[in-house]
């Protein structure tokens, strides 16, 4: 369990997560600041608190910033090992003529982030059409991972984990659609063939991004830390244009994700008192789910996943995607 934080302390581990923030809590006591970091770490947003940070006087605490400073170079490490087999990988794909895009992770760190090393990531997850499951998985086990999860079980989920054989740290995750829930796929599905159509043109636009980190804080998981939340914050800031806002929203509708949509941003823009995020929530009309839905995705919600409150916090994301597994899909005219 985390140490509790005071909500004066929780909106200043918001600020020191913010990439784009100033740094802030210049006098804070060493117990406060060693709370901070510790939630800081679990929510997977260290990296940007440690970045803001001095050398503090108190020698237990600059030991322990020596530390996580370490890890974080370390992790820093890791996820350029793991861009090394990506790349592999999708050279493979290329080679093969199996259309496919990395997700996630590196992508977000460079192309959302100023700085990348705020980003770090544990795996690779890599898209292709649910058609082609069979020759990529063909073409990550000849370049040198085995499969880590069940066959049958993982196309039925259309998600298989590969780690690698030398070093069982490097995880590369292959989708045919990056929503895995049964229950929630009849109504919504972000594939392949749909990232193409929001992006047209180009690859890795705004929109699909931010599509992309919506689906990953609340389609893939229950909004379990921050860095959902800021990986969204960001995607948001990347969002500046009408005409960026439109395909957004054309998105959210082609793919149904109209309710994480409304409910990601608005607690995103709650969190971060970011009026862009709020804006577009708004822009959804908001039905009995997203209402139902508002009231158990809070602020609180997030920032309590792991403290004395966690129980709470659980029943409150487990009844969000009951939610979703239950709401109505909205007509859609393409």
């Amino acid at each position: 369990m985390l140490p509790s934080l005071t909500p004066a302390e929780e909106k200043l581990l918001l600020r020191f997560v913010d990439p784009e923030a100033a740094a802030v809590g210049d006098n804070l006591s060493a117990k406060a600041l060693s709370a901070l970091l510790d939630n800081a770490e679990f929510h997977g947003v260290l990296p940007i608190m440690l970045r803001k940070l001095g050398e503090p006087s108190d020698t237990g605490l600059r030991d322990k910033l020596d530390d996580l400073r370490q890890r974080a170079t370390i992790a820093t490490g890791q996820s350029m090992l793991l861009q090394y087999h990506g790349d592999r990988i999708m050279k493979g794909m290329a080679a093969e003529g199996i259309p496919a895009r990395i997700v996630k992770g590196p992508v977000f760190a460079r192309k959302l982030y100023r700085n990348v090393s705020d980003r770090p990531f544990t795996d690779i997850d890599i898209l292709v059409e649910p058609a082609n499951l069979a020759r990529a998985n063909r073409v990550i086990a000849a370049c040198g991972f085995e499969l880590a999860s069940n066959e049958a079980e993982s196309y039925r989920l259309q998600e298989f984990k590969w780690l690698e054989k030398e070093n069982s740290s490097l995880l590369v995750e292959l989708h045919g659609d990056l929503v895995h829930d049964i229950g929630m796929r009849r109504r919504l599905s972000l594939g392949f063939r749909e990232l193409g159509i929001i992006d047209g043109d180009a690859t890795d636009t705004p929109a699909a991004l931010l599509t992309i980190a919506i689906v990953h804080a609340a389609g893939g998981h229950k909004f379990h830390r921050l860095q959902l939340c800021v990986d969204v914050l960001q995607g948001v800031r990347a969002l500046q244009s009408p005409v960026s806002e439109t395909r957004l929203l054309d998105a959210a509708r082609m793919t149904g994700i109209e309710l994480e949509l409304a409910i990601v941003l608005n607690v995103t823009g709650r969190l971060f008192d970011e009026p862009h995020a709020l804006a577009l929530a708004g822009r959804i009309k908001p039905d009995l789910s997203i209402r139902l839905a508002k009231k158990l995705i809070t602020t609180n919600t997030l920032l309590r996943v792991n403290s004395r409150e966690k129980i709470g916090s659980r029943l409150r994301r487990d009844a969000f995607r009951w939610i979703q597994r239950l709401a109505k899909a909205r007509p859609y005219a393409a």
